[in-house]
């Protein structure tokens, strides 16, 4: 599942350059197995968990893996596709979308976590010869716990002519194209409040310089505003904390509440900063969090992601474009 595949262009003429779409990455069933493997690969990451390997490690493996695996894997079983896991399958279908507006240039994905590798997808296309090649984080915000992540793998697979893409957390045509989502989703469905849910980190990292924050915020105001909403039309907040440290506010699950109790019975909650759909959207906010919500008498309305829209096909090869040399 690690190898890259060999997609000849158009011309004919073996291409120079590659773009790698990267994600954070899946477990390769719904398996506690295969969930175990995955999680201990990303939650050994020291961007992802800060603490002192020799503590943190035998408790990973000791006690949270084993406990946690069987629970996640059913949650995983409950948004599979038949061709695997959505964000693989969404990625894999972007990259190939990506690839059509790109000629002569390889066009593939890969995970940061999992298969197919970042690291062994970059030293394959290296092996091949190809010498100008842009890893392009689908992380719209830039945080030091993802973006720098796929860094520290580019500095350690990579070489010359091997760079990593920067953030595109206000891009004019990533903001028009979620919005136009958005707006999409309302015209067909009627208006309802509307949420933006990004992914939580530490409050900590923040406090120390990760812009993930202000960036998270800049970009559901920018939304907001392509759309027209007034200030109490919309709210942001964060999602899937982990662990006893003090993450982003306000939680998600808590402005639902918020919400429900200022009588407004009617949501939509889009996930900005998520480019395919994955666990922590179609179970946690499409799923759970929609049925928190009924419980207090409310509906919530999940939009999708991008995923493999042409909309976001044609953002991701822009931004692709830009980064490469003398394109």
């Amino acid at each position: 599942m690690n190898s890259v595949p060999v997609v000849p262009p158009a011309s004919g003429r073996a291409p120079t350059a590659a773009v790698v779409l990267a994600n954070l990455g899946t477990p390769d069933a719904p398996t506690p197995q295969a969930v175990r493997r995955y999680l201990g690969e990303f939650l050994s990451d020291r961007r992802v968990v800060d603490l002192p390997r020799l503590f943190w490690l035998p408790l990973l493996h000791g006690l949270v893996l084993p406990l946690r695996a069987p629970k996640v894997a059913p949650k995983y079983a409950s948004i599979w596709l038949e061709q695997g896991s959505p964000l693989a399958v969404y990625t894999r279908r972007l990259a190939d979308a990506v690839g059509e507006r790109l000629p002569g240039v390889r066009v593939v994905d890969a995970m940061r976590y999992g298969n197919p590798s970042l690291a062994t997808v970059i030293g394959g296309l290296r092996a091949e010869g190809i010498g100008d090649i842009v890893v392009l984080p689908l992380y719209p915000q830039y945080s030091t716990t993802t973006t720098a992540s796929m860094d520290d793998v580019v500095a350690r697979a990579g070489g010359p002519g091997t760079r990593l893409a920067g953030d595109y957390h206000d891009d004019p045509a990533w903001v028009a194209a979620v919005a136009d989502s958005i707006r999409g989703h309302r015209e067909a469905n009627g208006p309802a409040h509307l949420l933006f849910s990004f992914h939580g980190i530490p409050q900590k990292l923040v406090e120390a310089g990760d812009p993930y924050q202000r960036q998270c915020e800049a970009s559901a105001a920018a939304i907001a505003a392509a759309l027209g909403l007034a200030a109490d039309e919309w709210d942001w907040s964060y999602q899937s904390r982990f662990g006893k440290a003090k993450w982003l506010e306000p939680s998600t699950s808590g402005t639902l509440q918020r919400l429900a109790d200022r009588g407004v019975n009617r949501v939509d909650v889009v996930a900005p900063g998520f480019a395919a759909d994955c666990l922590e959207t179609l179970e946690e906010i499409s799923m759970m969090l929609a049925e928190e919500f009924a419980a207090r008498g409310g509906r919530l309305r999940y939009i999708p992601c991008l995923n493999d829209s042409p909309a976001h096909a044609d953002v991701i090869a822009a931004l692709a474009r830009r980064q490469l040399r003398g394109r």
